[in-house]
């Protein structure tokens, strides 16, 4: 038996065969051309092809991974359609008179360098999408469609790393697993592995020697290890946690309708995060209360231009209806740091978790902010929306918002245009400033929701992204629980609810721990629902209070 360790990104066991997944390279050689306009011509006729296989894929990615998983495939899209990259192959063309395989390769592989020499974890990862679509385009040209998975049984995939149209493109039916030997957590490809919900490991050092090839394992997302020829005893003790994890998944279906009520009668709101409204059909699947953190941002990110009131407006009424009555609250534009949009035009920053981000380019670009508001405020005579605003670090921003907001209303009034006149209004605490002065804040909102993600970052002082300090990074760290502390009781004592949105809202072992704070909401991805449902329903919150005093 050979044990190897990586890290996982996504949760199960799974047992079959292993797969040696190798794709065919595609070899390109430098040649030279008489005709730089045919060439051209060639080029532009590739990229037609690879913007119609995307296409499919796209549509392929939606049916099987929804629109977050799929959305990949349009920013590849868009990459084939980037002026600097477009501009960059056929000046190598015309100047250099090569043929238009090798200008490809070229500027395919300055980008990807571009990308990876970045900082942020999030651009680093582009680099493979990069890859991606000037592997595309050669292999148009070239006529190589490339080897794909073949299996007539299902296994678990084995690669030097995947990219996304790779993944999209093997029958799901025949995938157990995925493995790679590099990868990132931030890549889309992990991305689609979770959507999915198949396990995988990335950074995991398995040979991908032919002799690995059809070879018996079991893949452990619970201990991030993969085991190839297990022993008897090993594969008897996996069998096992395989067969309970399927039995837990059936009772945990048995759960959907039932209230969020502690044994001792303590209640708790379940809501679901979202980025968009193709994910809606998970919301009601798992049986969220509602949506706790729609992530507006994704409407900009998915665009070319800044997305009209009336084109947000069709989202949010969507949403709103969708839900039938569950409270959908909308977070407003929180872009910058890793999430980037070209046409913000935002300037290059040193340290760009600590710069222009989220309420500061709202405040900052007080007509985008106007837009978005008055769309969200049309959108809720059609359901129950709240609004949530993130980055909050002072009571002066607050109040700037809700003068913003009564201007509007006062708009809409004008205009006769109906909303809800008492919407809630709450900020995300995401910094230990925000923290610091919840008493003050909560005299101002009707809720608080904590970002752990931010508030573990920039209490801890370090780049959640990076990698190389996640020995470092410590989530349950005392000072991280004090202050979850702090801003639910603040919150309780000026009339507020408090609820948490980020990664910790998910984590099991801190779920008694959060009713015993307090808590009035959590708010997690729609699969994590019906696990924390069963916590809650099996918790008597006093008794656990006099275990921890």
């Amino acid at each position: 038996m050979f044990t190897y360790e990586g890290k996982a990104v996504f949760e199960g066991i799974a047992i079959g065969k292993l797969s040696i997944y190798k794709k065919k390279e595609n070899s390109v050689k430098r040649l030279k051309t008489e005709d730089s306009a045919a060439e051209i011509k060639r080029y532009e006729n590739a990229r037609e092809v690879a913007m119609e296989q995307l296409e499919e894929l796209y549509n392929k990615a939606l049916k099987e991974v929804g629109e977050s998983g799929a959305e990949i495939f349009h920013a590849h899209q868009f990459m084939v359609d980037d002026e600097d990259f477009i501009e960059s192959v056929e000046s190598m063309i015309e100047t250099e008179q090569v043929n238009a395989e090798y200008a490809i390769a070229q500027t395919g592989d300055n980008f990807a360098k571009m990308f990876s020499e970045m900082d942020e974890a999030y651009f680093q990862a582009r680099a493979a999408d990069v890859k991606d679509v000037s592997e595309r385009l050669i292999s148009i040209l070239s006529g190589n469609a490339g080897d794909g998975l073949v299996s007539d049984e299902p296994v678990i995939v084995v690669a030097d790393d995947l990219a996304p149209s790779e993944t999209v493109q093997m029958d799901k039916e025949k995938i157990l697993s995925f493995i790679t030997v590099h990868g990132s957590a931030n890549s889309h490809t992990s991305i689609l592995a979770k959507t999915m919900g198949i396990p995988a490991l990335i950074t995991c050092p398995v040979p991908l020697d032919e002799e690995y090839d059809g070879k018996l394992a079991v893949v452990d997302g619970y201990e991030a290890k993969v085991y190839v020829d297990p022993d008897d005893e090993t594969l008897a003790v996996k069998k096992k946690l395989f067969e309970n994890e399927l039995e837990k998944k059936k009772l945990l279906e048995q759960l959907k309708g039932r209230e969020n009520i502690t044994l001792d009668g303590q209640k708790i709101n379940l809501y679901a995060n979202i980025g968009d409204t193709k994910d809606l059909g998970l919301v009601l699947k798992n049986d969220a209360g509602g949506i706790g953190l729609f992530r507006s941002e994704f409407i900009y990110l998915g665009s070319d231009n800044y997305p009209t009131e009336d084109e947000q407006f069709a989202i949010y009424k969507k949403v709103a209806q969708t839900l039938a009555g569950k409270k959908v609250i909308i977070r407003t534009l929180d872009i910058g740091a890793d999430k980037q949009a070209d046409y913000f035009a935002l300037p290059a920053e040193e340290n760009p978790a600590l710069g222009l981000r989220a309420i500061r380019i709202c405040l900052t670009r007080p007509e985008v902010f106007r837009t978005q508001l008055r769309a969200i405020l049309r959108a809720s005579a059609y359901g129950k929306i709240s609004i949530m605003f993130p980055m909050i670090i002072s009571v002066d921003e607050v109040k700037k918002i809700k003068s913003i907001v009564e201007n509007i209303k006062a708009e809409l009034d004008s205009e006769g245009l109906n909303y809800d006149k008492n919407i809630e209004l709450g900020i995300m605490i995401e910094t230990p400033a925000a923290v610091m002065i919840a008493d003050e804040l909560a005299e101002e909102v009707d809720f608080f929701s904590v970002g752990t993600n931010d508030l573990t970052q920039y209490t801890l002082a370090i780049d959640r992204q990076n990698q190389s300090l996640d020995m470092f990074y410590d989530p349950h760290h005392p000072a991280i629980m004090k202050m979850l502390k702090m801003v639910v009781d603040a919150a309780h004592r000026h009339g507020a609810w408090a609820g948490i949105c980020g990664e910790l809202g998910a984590d099991l072992s801190l779920t008694k721990e959060f009713l015993a704070m307090g808590y009035d909401e959590l708010s997690v991805s729609p699969g994590r629902i019906l696990s924390i449902r069963k916590t809650v329903l099996e918790t008597n919150v006093e008794e656990y209070k006099k275990q921890k005093a």
